[in-house]
């Protein structure tokens, strides 16, 4: 036994190293974008956008960092850091789409990035 970490930049790479293993076609399908990590941050959200944002983060297992003020909203504005998988990242945009304070927009803008990134959600 020897463990050693893997360097996944992309789904392509994901996709190939999990298939190395000999999983299913069907398995690499599910699994490659849980491997896929992205840091992504924004910037300057309402306390009440941001506490949006970090909960449905949370819900689907990424995280976000925000100010600490954010959460009883005592402070105007907030830069977020969003860390989660492909597959969290997903989740999570899907239900961003449909919330208010600016979120909408958000969602497709963090669309966006990850698809002009050579991200295919």
């Amino acid at each position: 036994m020897k463990p050693s970490f893997l360097d996944i930049p992309d789904l392509e790479t994901a996709r190939e190293e999990i298939a190395k293993v000999g999983a299913s076609p069907v398995s690499i399908k599910i699994m490659a974008p849980k491997a896929v990590f992205r840091v992504i941050k924004v910037y300057n959200l309402s306390p009440p956008a941001a506490n949006i944002l970090k909960q449905e983060m949370l819900s689907k297992g990424g995280e976000a960092a925000v100010g600490a003020q954010v959460v009883n909203c005592k402070q105007d504005k907030t830069d977020v850091i969003l860390m989660g998988t492909l597959a969290q990242f997903r989740k999570v945009l899907k239900n961003l789409k449909i919330q208010p304070a600016g979120l909408s927009t958000l969602a497709k803008e963090l669309e966006q990035l990850l698809t002009n990134s050579g991200t295919v959600l």
